[in-house]
């Protein structure tokens, strides 16, 4: 392309913007107060801003080309109803994380790799906006009261955002996307996160009512492997999840979705998940799921698990399945009872049966690296026995990919008597060793 090629497309580019940026105030001085009208639909108030944005631009700016008043109402609409720069990204399947570090640099996840866009807001103004925009629609809030705050977008995506002054150089936004078609335990194993093998045996301790803990770093796909193990429950029971935000879908009939309360702006009214946990005891559950344990309602979940609510199943920030155990204990703790240590643990391993551990590699890819059984105590010591390690000494492929996968070790499970008597049984070539597998 010539030099005068290039100043020519950033001249029409600057016209279109300013098109747009007028043509978008005269939008909102013209609808004003119905723009926020409760009354009306999304799709009423969608199409109310798309005819209103052709009569503006027929009598403004009757020179554009069809193209050229596309585009404008395109990105006046995303502004005005939308996410402003974000909408493409919102409307993009192949984009799993959306990373706003300020106005003007804004970064997305593709396929486990961050990838810069070159997209930004006008100002840092209209990122507050957008900002506001998503949290009051869960009715949550963002000043400098509260610098922060966790949410999700109306598809159940995460949400979290930063203001100053906690945020140094202007507004940051994460939004954590999910599949609008939950993602089945097929579509894991396509994606070599685990195997056909494993699948068969984690629905076979979700039948049979094992306590199951899903650990892993941010972004370890944590979630989705939850949401996957949700889809085995049976549709004869009544399921009660609990979740910070809640992001959690599950298909049985049977299912009440709790979700934690932030304080109001005088610092009251919070409900806890410990809160909530202790609450759902009282609601004749059959399954428990709690989004993430993180605090004091460990000990009330630990409990539940101990005291015939078994078959429930959580997700926990660790780096391995020995490290969810450690942090389960200093958050046991964090209850603030006189219990000691080897109490605490017995507790978990009484409570525990199951850790599933995932990583983000390398390579962008989502795998579980770990299907661990809780064994029971030895002296003061949880013993743990790996069922499944992922296979490293595979190496890498010339495009960086791991080749390894998930083998099993060889050792067969202590649970394995518990299923039979409940007349679920496991084939014993699901846990037959093979080359690369090995004992914890």
């Amino acid at each position: 392309m010539s030099l005068a090629d290039r100043l020519a497309k950033a001249q029409q580019k600057d016209r279109i913007a300013e098109i747009r940026q007028r043509v978008q105030e005269r939008l909102v001085e013209v609808l004003g107060p119905r723009l926020y009208d409760a009354s009306m639909s999304d799709t009423e108030l969608e199409g109310l801003v798309h005819q209103r944005l052709r009569e503006l631009l027929d009598e403004e700016e009757p020179g554009l080309s069809p193209q050229e008043k596309l585009l404008i109402v395109r990105q006046i609409g995303d502004s005005v109803l939308g996410l402003g720069p974000l909408e493409p990204f919102i409307r993009d399947p192949e984009v799993t994380d959306i990373l706003v570090n300020g106005f003007d640099s804004i970064y997305v996840e593709r396929g486990g790799k961050l990838y810069w866009t070159g997209a930004k807001f006008h100002d840092e103004a209209q990122l507050r906006r957008t900002i506001d925009k998503i949290v009051a629609k869960v009715g949550r809030r963002v000043d400098e009261s509260s610098p922060y705050v966790d949410a999700r977008l109306p598809d159940g995506s995460r949400v979290n955002a930063i203001i100053p002054p906690l945020a140094i150089d202007g507004p940051c936004l994460s939004i954590r996307k999910f599949s609008a078609d939950p993602y089945q335990a097929e579509d894991l194993v396509s994606f070599g996160t685990l195997t056909r093998q494993v699948v068969e045996m984690l629905d076979a301790c979700v039948r049979g009512r094992l306590n199951i803990l899903v650990s892993g770093g941010t972004g370890a796909g944590k979630t989705t492997t939850l949401n996957v193990l949700s889809s085995f429950l049976p549709d004869d029971e009544r399921i009660i999840t609990i979740e910070d935000a809640a992001e959690l879908r599950l298909q049985q009939p049977h299912v009440v979705r709790l979700e934690y309360r932030p304080p109001n702006i005088e610092g009251k009214g919070e409900v806890t998940i410990r809160d909530l946990v202790r609450n759902a005891l009282r609601m004749r559950p059959d399954r428990i799921v709690v989004g993430e344990v993180r605090g004091a309602e460990t000990l009330d979940m630990l409990q539940a698990m101990n005291t015939g609510h078994d078959g429930s199943i959580s997700t926990i920030h660790a780096n391995s399945p020995r490290d969810a155990l450690a942090r389960l204990e200093t958050m046991v703790l964090m209850a603030g009872t006189e219990l000691t240590v080897r109490a605490i643990r017995e507790q978990i391993a009484s409570a525990i049966d199951l850790i599933i551990h995932q990583q983000r590699m390398k390579d962008g890819v989502r795998r579980i690296t770990h299907v661990t059984e809780v064994v029971g105590m030895e002296g003061d010591v949880i013993t743990l026995q790996d069922l499944f390690l992922f296979d490293y000494s595979a190496g890498i492929d010339e495009h960086g990919r791991f080749k390894g996968t998930l083998r099993a070790t060889g050792l067969r499970p202590r649970f394995l008597e518990k299923l039979a008597d409940l007349g679920i049984v496991i084939p014993p070539e699901v846990f037959a060793p093979t080359p690369g597998g090995r004992a914890a």
